[in-house]
């Protein structure tokens, strides 16, 4: 890895290092680490490998924030090249704004490399990288396959490498990104650096993978499992029958608890059902969902984090880069498909410490609903082939009449199956094809990975996600301490 040979002006003044207590309270305005905060910035520093496993909303993002900064201060004090460089790497393009936001809003010199950058902004930005500029930079993992990226990041020494929702490394875990099987490359390309992954949903077998995929050994890494407990966060689960009683709590909350809150739903056409009752009973609310123009979901979401007491009725594509510390509510007017995902949008809820309410409304209807998901998200073998095929040989009846004429090849008879869309996702993802998705422009590029055309590891997958959805279930139906049921799932002692 190269070096940049620049310096810094000759008449800056050194500076003696800062201290973690110092940055804590100097940048962060914080008085004292919570949790395991402070034992795991120490070891980072100390040039050990992490995992760190916190509840949403506890400071993860310190646990290699702070890193960062001391290192920097250390290396200014100490010569005169510019500073080593942190990477974060994060499957979050909006939350990658609103942190390098948050950071630049303190006075830190941190920035972010992703796709919505206009192309004379990138290259801003990667001449600013050139020249020594930046102590924290975030990116997708999917930046790497750039390669101008990849030789401006080789003229600067990555002393840090920050893994952040680390489960989407893991196949076995809930959000898997392809790309993130490389990081353990991607190490070794950057100098196998000092690397903390974090996440606050990992199973113990996400655990182990992470850091197979990461090519260190379990002895190599320390651990820090701050538990997943809320103390704040009241967990309820309430059975329902019909749509009116679902209704009839989200109103009842909206007047009983004051402040902002959010309703998740499954399916948008029910969503949009709910929206129109509410207004029917003069409710002011948002609604938010993946169907909304990007300008309009960024609208929707500021007016949400800026704004005291707003409802929002969403899909689960509203809550990734939601940092807003008093949601007073979350309730799920539909059955989550797994744990991982229901504990992830209900850390969203009471980040202020305060109590917080998050209520399920089981209704066994809804469990056809998340099945038929189940099945659109797990395309087989002979269906990836067809789909393979049809864009390889009919590449110009496709970009003439688009993806419902590949739809039509595919199910004539069942319209609303979506596995067409799982596929072309994934075969994006694993860079089988390239071009535009909408329209469609997509030309293939490669054959099908093993992922993809072996029916063993297919089925596997199926099975795994079956498992989550049953286990989501059982959570519905636990008289016991709901809590208690979490930890256990999360392989954590009750």
């Amino acid at each position: 890895m190269g070096r940049f040979a620049g310096s810094l002006p000759t008449d800056m003044p050194r500076r003696s290092p800062k201290t973690p207590e110092q940055i804590l309270t100097d940048v962060f305005g914080h008085q004292q680490f919570r949790n395991q905060q402070a034992d795991a910035i120490h070891e980072v520093l100390h040039g050990n490998h992490c995992l760190v496993i916190m509840p949403t909303g506890m400071g993860k993002s310190l646990c290699y924030q702070i890193p960062a900064l001391v290192l920097a201060s250390q290396h200014r004090s100490e010569r005169e090249e510019c500073a080593p460089l942190t990477l974060v790497m994060s499957p979050l393009i909006a939350l990658m704004k609103d942190q390098v936001d948050a950071l630049l809003d303190r006075g830190v010199d941190a920035t972010f490399i992703n796709s919505s950058l206009q192309r004379d902004e990138r290259l801003r930005r990667y001449a600013n990288i050139a020249k020594g500029h930046y102590d924290l930079l975030y990116v997708t993992p999917e930046r790497f396959r750039k390669q101008d990226f990849r030789d401006v990041l080789s003229q600067r020494e990555i002393v840090l490498l920050a893994i952040d929702e680390a489960h989407c490394i893991s196949e076995w875990g809930h959000d898997f990104r392809p790309d993130y099987t490389r990081v353990g490359e991607l190490r070794t390309w950057l100098g196998a650096p000092t690397t903390i992954a974090l996440t606050a949903t990992a199973t113990p077998d996400v655990q182990a993978d992470i850091i197979r995929q990461l090519h260190l050994d379990d002895d190599q890494v320390r651990h820090f499992h701050a538990g997943i407990d809320r103390p704040n966060l009241s967990l309820d689960v309430v059975q329902t029958w019909d749509d009116d009683a679902k209704l009839d709590q989200i109103v009842t909350t909206r007047q009983n608890i004051v402040g902002s809150g959010i309703v998740y739903f499954t399916l948008i056409g029910k969503l949009s059902d709910f929206s129109e009752r509410l207004w029917e009973q003069k409710i002011p609310h948002l609604i938010y969902h993946g169907d909304l123009p990007r300008d309009r979901r960024r609208q929707l979401q500021d007016s949400f984090m800026n704004e005291d007491g707003h409802l929002v009725l969403a899909t689960n594509a509203f809550g990734m880069g939601v940092d807003k510390s008093d949601i007073r509510y979350v309730l799920h007017a539909d059955l989550p498909g797994s744990l991982e995902s229901y504990y992830q949008e209900i850390g969203r809820a009471g980040r202020d410490g305060l109590p917080s309410k998050c209520l399920l409304m089981y209704d066994e209807r809804d469990l056809a609903t998340q099945m038929e998901f189940l099945q659109w998200s797990n395309p087989d073998a002979e269906y990836y082939e067809r789909v393979w095929y049809l864009l390889k040989h009919e590449s110009e009846q496709i970009q003439a009449f688009g993806i419902e004429w590949v739809r039509e090849k595919l199910h004539a008879k069942q319209k609303h199956d979506r596995r067409l869309e799982t596929t072309l996702g994934m075969l994006d993802r694993w860079g089988v094809i390239s071009g535009g998705l909408r329209p469609m422009k997509a030309t293939v590029v490669s054959d099908l990975p093993d992922h993809l055309s072996d029916p063993v590891k297919l089925d596997a997958k199926r099975e795994r996600d079956q498992r989550k959805l049953l286990a989501m279930v059982q959570y519905a139906k636990y008289d016991g301490d709901r809590k208690a049921f979490i930890h256990r799932y999360f392989g954590l002692e009750d």
